[in-house]
């Protein structure tokens, strides 16, 4: 393993995050949305992460050669997809609402303020994890280059 595929692997991660931040940020702007585009009331939305390769033309032409086709490479993270969250969201009572129904409810969105601020939280740790890994790396790259002089 090179030093440039551990920086890979975090950027991967960095990449991930901030994807994450960008959907959480998006639940948290439409937590009073009632109405959309599509009709009803905005459907929080998560992130689903997969493991993928990390792209290294040298390294896997290198394994594919040595070890044969069946190599496993280098992995770091991606976005799979961003999925909806089926739950349905809270039933408030208010007639004066222009998204109220005959009986004077409203479907609020089902995005949970708190949940959201804890998901956040969570993504910018390790965000932040895949910075000093990254400025880790960097330390250990100049104290070899130190070494050779």
């Amino acid at each position: 393993m090179e030093i440039t595929d551990s920086l890979a692997v975090s950027v991967s991660g960095l990449d991930a995050q901030r994807r994450r931040l960008n959907v959480i940020a998006s639940n948290l702007a439409n937590a009073q949305s009632t109405k959309t585009p599509s009709g009803g009331p905005y459907k929080r939305r998560d992130v689903v992460f997969r493991s993928a390769p990390v792209p290294n033309a040298f390294q896997r032409m290198f394994r594919q050669v040595a070890i044969g086709p069946t190599a496993h490479a280098l992995e770091g993270v991606s976005v799979a997809k961003v999925v909806e969250d089926q739950k349905p969201g809270q039933l408030v009572y208010d007639p004066h609402h222009p998204d109220a129904d005959q009986k004077g409810f409203v479907r609020l969105p089902n995005v949970n303020v708190m949940e959201e601020m804890v998901n956040m939280i969570g993504a910018s740790r390790a965000y932040e994890a895949n910075v000093q890994a990254i400025n880790a790396t960097r330390a250990m790259w100049n104290k070899a280059l130190e070494i050779g002089r």
